[in-house]
């Protein structure tokens, strides 16, 4: 039986702007109150939308029985509502393990991978995600917080075109004051999320402690900052469009020669790339910032306001070098960026690098360790302890504290096979120097721990082996405290 009409949400952009007659949107439902809106308002008007409605539920593998409940009452309502439901189960401590995210992003990571294996799979077209005004607001003030710079001062974009289809936030002008006032007036109950009160994760902090404090200043903060997003992003698509028409003439591959050609690296695992000095300096300041950084992410990093700075202190800018925290290793003619990444100025261009040749890297120590035994490897800080578990084994071949190498191979906690460490590392974002000399534990060729990650313990099992390693905490000292401690058999985990 059909549910009777009710008021719409203000501001609700959905039928004209977002979606198409026909369009099978999956409506994210986390049975929150946003979450809950959303369903409700699609689900009235979906005769006379003419889209194929259907509901995607991600339980996280957190809160436990109220995550559980969640579940439950999303069912309910997809039940009621005559709509299909897919939910996926994952596990974010799990993930937050393997990537070295917080509880937050590893949440976002598995709830979009959800979205996006789901387009792929042809199950949707579209899916419909509830964030708010609010939570525009709430994002573009740990973006300014974090110091982006203005494509993140956009925000949450409406509609984000992913691979298999799109991701569309019909609710971004709507407020959570409205979307309660809403759901009230309906009737309509909906679940809270008890993590939302908790202080210790940030946009927690902005929600509950920060946005109240600027709303006294001004009772329509949000509305501001959410119109503040609205125009970055209006600039942010006029420089994409200026930069792609710009760019190829000013960063140039390899190394200039004599004749005006270009050489490529002799190095393959080194990416770089070249900007004339005199070019980048007849443009405009902000030109210039988007031409470096544009340089940055063609060797796949992301420089920082402050590396820009100092390499436009490189090409001899008087007023981006007063800014400079580097400015006197930058007038030498190189300098080693966060990152990775390298910069050299030579007369004719300014010369950027992500990798270390390997003629030029140091060479990381490699300590043995007996079975049972232990040692201490200053070089990568940590202490090394072995025990045999399995006594009728006897005694087994040494085990490999050192750096990693090419060819190592290494099975994580809840992963399905042995990944390639050089993967691992990319997922750890860890680039050029920051990368060299990674410390692992190994045995032929065979990763048992590495710094950073959960490695799967059936490995340890099979051989009857206890490995446990410690952070240094000084010469030859150390911590005995329990955050340091990593049991790669029974609670494998980082000492970072």
């Amino acid at each position: 039986m059909a549910e009777p009409a009710r008021a719409q949400l203000p501001h609700l952009q959905w039928r004209r702007q977002a979606f198409r007659p026909g369009e099978r949107v999956a409506i994210a439902v986390s049975g929150g109150a946003d979450s809950v809106a959303l369903l409700l308002a699609m689900a009235d008007a979906r005769n006379a939308s003419g889209l194929v409605l259907s509901i995607v539920h991600v339980h996280h593998g957190i809160r436990g029985e109220e995550a559980d409940q969640d579940e439950q009452f999303v069912r309910e309502m997809a039940s009621r509502l005559q709509m299909p439901l897919k939910v996926e189960r994952g596990s974010v401590p799990a993930l937050a393990a393997e990537r070295g995210q917080g509880t937050e992003d590893a949440a976002r990571t598995l709830r979009y991978s959800v979205f996006q294996q789901l387009l792929a799979a042809r199950e949707a077209d579209t899916v419909a995600t509830a964030h708010t005004l609010d939570d525009q607001a709430e994002t573009v003030l740990m973006k300014l917080m974090r110091g982006a710079w203005t494509e993140g001062l956009a925000g949450i974009a409406p509609i984000v075109e992913v691979p298999g289809g799109r991701i569309v936030r019909p609710l971004l002008e709507v407020s959570r004051a409205e979307v309660v006032a809403f759901l009230e007036a309906a009737a309509q109950p909906w679940r809270e999320d008890s993590s939302n009160a908790e202080l210790a994760y940030t946009r927690n902090r902005i929600r509950h402690t920060l946005l109240p404090v600027l709303g006294s200043f001004n009772p329509q903060i949000a509305t501001q900052l959410a119109r503040m997003a609205a125009v970055a992003r209006d600039e942010e698509a006029w420089w994409q469009a200026e930069l792609a028409r710009t760019l190829p003439s000013l960063l140039l591959p390899g190394r200039a020669t004599r004749g005006g050609g270009r050489s490529a690296s002799t190095h393959p695992e080194e990416a770089s790339v070249g900007i004339e000095v005199e070019r980048l300096r007849n443009l405009h300041r902000a030109v210039q910032r988007r031409v470096l950084r544009a340089a940055g992410r063609q060797l796949g990093a992301n420089l920082s306001a402050d590396a820009v700075e100092t390499l436009l202190a490189m090409t001899g800018s008087e007023e981006a070098g007063a800014r400079a925290p580097a400015q006197k290793l930058a007038r030498s003619g190189a300098v080693v960026l966060a990152g990775g990444v390298r910069a050299e100025r030579t007369p004719r261009e300014l010369r950027l690098f992500l990798g270390t040749p390997a003629t030029k890297r140091a060479i990381a120590p490699v300590y043995a360790v007996a079975v049972p035994g232990s040692i201490v490897a200053e070089a990568y800080g940590i202490v090394v302890t072995t025990e045999q578990q399995d006594l009728a084994a006897g005694q087994r071949s040494p085990l490999e504290v050192r750096g990693w190498k090419a060819g190592d191979r290494i099975t994580l906690r809840y992963s399905r096979g042995a990944k390639k460490v050089t993967e691992v590392l990319d997922r750890l974002k860890l680039y050029g120097r920051e990368r060299e000399g990674w410390p692992v534990v190994a045995r032929a060729g065979c990763v048992l721990w590495m710094r950073g990650v959960e490695v799967d313990p059936g490995m340890l099992e099979d051989e009857g082996l206890r490995l446990v390693v410690t952070q240094l905490t000084g010469l030859g000292q150390s911590s005995s405290g329990p955050d340091t401690r990593i049991d790669s058999a029974s609670d494998p985990g980082t000492t970072e």
